[in-house]
């Protein structure tokens, strides 16, 4: 099930070189669509990494959610829509392109760095997801920006499997029932006073609350009969993520026909960094 499914990738997340082996495929699939001047992973260095031990390029950056990132969101709300449209747009195309998924990227491992540029780091969560999923996914993700439940019951019908006829206006106000309560979820709000004199504050939410609420999803789906598929949970924690992202960093911004959202990079003449400049090494052990 999908407990068992986040079980094994967390386990997989403990071998340095598998993580290693994805970070890189994620920086060729940045070069490979001229990508590295929007978005950037940390360089690998293989000769100094092994299983137990990850040696990387350091980014010079800030959480997106960090005090900073918000006070810069807030004295410049445009900088804040074009960073999260920038992670969202790239993790989804990557979701398209790539035979895997960033399957962790809470506020932790999306970075706004010091150039400008987005930086994805620890990939050692991935998830892989067919066709008719993320069919069904990107279904759901608009009909939760519409609020739209009975939508977003069609869409998990779309995905799961089931062996009964199921109850589709009932399954919609089992998903309404749990959207609400979604809305009650309250942010850490974190104050603090700037080297200038000005204050900035940051606003956090529990990861184990957005865990708790795909739980209440799965199970709400269940009990209408439906079985989904195991990658659905990493790939739908994720859009949580992301929609919350939106709403602290983008709260005006209308998803639906905001031409930026989706698809960034294609069509576009967008010219590649050389990764000339020097960088700084971390290790991960």
């Amino acid at each position: 099930g999908i407990a068992g499914d986040i079980r094994s990738s967390m386990l997989e997340e403990l071998d340095f070189e598998k993580e290693a082996r994805n970070t890189e495929e994620f920086r060729r699939f940045l070069a490979e669509n001229q990508l590295l001047n929007e978005v950037t992973a940390p360089k690998v260095f293989r000769e100094f990494t092994t299983k137990k031990v990850f040696t990387m390029e350091r980014l010079y950056g800030i959480s997106m959610l960090d005090e900073v990132s918000i006070a810069k969101a807030t004295n410049n709300p445009e900088m804040g829509q074009q960073a999260i449209i920038t992670a969202l747009n790239i993790w989804t195309m990557s979701v398209m392109k790539m035979p895997w998924f960033h399957a962790d990227v809470h506020a932790g491992n999306l970075l706004l760095l010091d150039d400008g540029r987005v930086g994805f780091i620890d990939f050692g969560i991935v998830g892989r997801v067919s066709d008719k999923t993320f069919q069904a996914v990107n279904e759901l993700s608009t009909s939760l920006t519409l609020a739209d439940y009975r939508g977003m019951a069609v869409a998990l019908c779309n995905m799961g499997a089931t062996d009964e006829t199921v109850d589709v206006d009932k399954f919609a106000n089992d998903i309404e029932a749990v959207m609400n309560r979604m809305a009650t979820v309250q942010p850490d709000i974190m104050v603090a006073e700037m080297s200038d004199g000005t204050v900035a504050g940051s606003l956090k939410f529990d990861e184990n609350e957005i865990t708790n609420l795909l739980l209440e999803i799965v199970d709400v789906t269940e009990d209408n009969g439906l079985r989904l598929p195991r990658e659905f949970g990493l790939l739908v924690k994720q859009s949580l993520y992301f929609d919350r992202y939106l709403k602290i960093l983008a709260p005006g911004l209308d998803v639906m026909s905001d031409s930026r959202v989706s698809g960034l990079g294609t069509g576009t003449d967008v010219k590649q960094i050389n990764g000339s400049a020097e960088v700084e090494v971390v290790i991960d052990v």
